[in-house]
């Protein structure tokens, strides 16, 4: 994940398009549960391309101080929220985990109870080019946010000449429209989702739910499913071993990107799954004097509460990643 989303706005959509989606089977290729994690991801331990106020750490350091852990039920990461941080050090301990595997067309099913909430957090639940090198081949954001949001964004960044109707089928808002990379300072073509509790603590308060990203060469599009609501498909909440995407019961998606402005096949190719966790940066960082967080700024708030960052984890049911079917 590199340097992007700076905007203070979100201008809103008036109008949507009706959506026609023809629906494909769908078969499961892989399911993370628990301690799948631990051997289906790597804990990168590089600087943070965003430039965070944070130190990825590996597995094994991760494992050793509960900042993950896995039993066969439940996967989570988290920041630490013990130590100050001296003003020397690379940043607040947390983990960034990249999937060893890379998937094409696809459904990615995400059963989500917890993600990270609070001032100076910036997680995100993203894709991203295996071959690269990066904007090559693309990068698609999932879940991510900053500091206080209430409401998640869904992004796309690309290389050039690809960019978004402003009206297409979806319930969330526009943001931008132009997905190249070098544009804007990497802000991408963005959608916030409309469904409440979509993000950080009304998420959180709420027990999560589920996130379905239907990658395809018609369109790729997200759907969120709080973890109460009466209208789960059966499929998402029992992870059926086939799905048929999109279900008729799934309704219009939060998000949706589509190719008549952007050619799918030169723009995307098999993306590797990442989940990470920085502080700061230059979203986070940014955003943090007019987010609610004062006074100071982000860098010492992260050195010096590490109180603040007790409910700055990922906790996730499952990550099941569906590919096309034969039949």
């Amino acid at each position: 994940m590199l340097s992007r989303h700076i905007f203070s706005t979100i201008p809103i959509v008036l109008n949507f398009i009706p959506a026609v989606l023809s629906q494909t089977y769908y078969t499961q290729n892989a399911h993370f549960k628990g301690k799948n994690f631990l051997d289906a991801f790597n804990w990168e331990t590089f600087d943070d391309p965003t430039h965070g106020r944070v130190n990825f750490i590996d597995q094994q350091t991760a494992l050793n101080t509960n900042l993950s852990y896995a039993d066969d039920d439940v996967f989570i990461m988290r920041a630490d929220y013990h130590q100050i941080v001296p003003s020397y050090a690379r940043g607040r301990d947390s983990v960034r985990i990249t999937s060893h595997d890379a998937w094409g067309d696809s459904l990615l099913v995400l059963d989500l109870a917890h993600m990270p909430e609070g001032c100076a957090t910036w997680p995100a639940y993203w894709t991203v080019s295996k071959n690269g090198p990066w904007p090559q081949g693309g990068e698609m954001d999932i879940i991510e946010g900053v500091n206080l949001n209430n409401n998640n964004l869904a992004s796309l960044h690309t290389m050039t000449n690809c960019t978004m109707p402003q009206t297409r089928s979806q319930t969330g808002q526009v943001v931008s429209t132009n997905c190249d990379a070098a544009v804007n300072y990497n802000q991408g073509c963005g959608v916030a989702f409309a469904t409440p509790a979509s993000y950080g603590s009304g998420f959180n308060t709420n027990g999560g739910g589920w996130v379905a990203t239907w990658r395809s060469p018609n369109s790729i599009s997200h759907w969120f499913w709080p973890r109460n609501a009466p209208n789960v498909p059966d499929e998402i909440r029992q992870g059926d071993s086939d799905v048929v995407t999109p279900g008729e019961n799934w309704g219009t998606p939060d998000a949706t990107f589509v190719w008549p402005q952007c050619d799918y096949n030169s723009h995307f190719d098999p993306h590797q799954i990442i989940f990470d966790l920085t502080l700061c940066g230059d979203w986070a960082g940014n955003a943090f004097p007019t987010a609610g967080c004062g006074p100071g700024n982000c860098q010492d708030f992260v050195d010096n509460n590490p109180d603040a960052f007790g409910n700055a984890f990922w906790e996730i049911n499952s990550l099941t990643v569906y590919t096309p079917s034969s039949f």
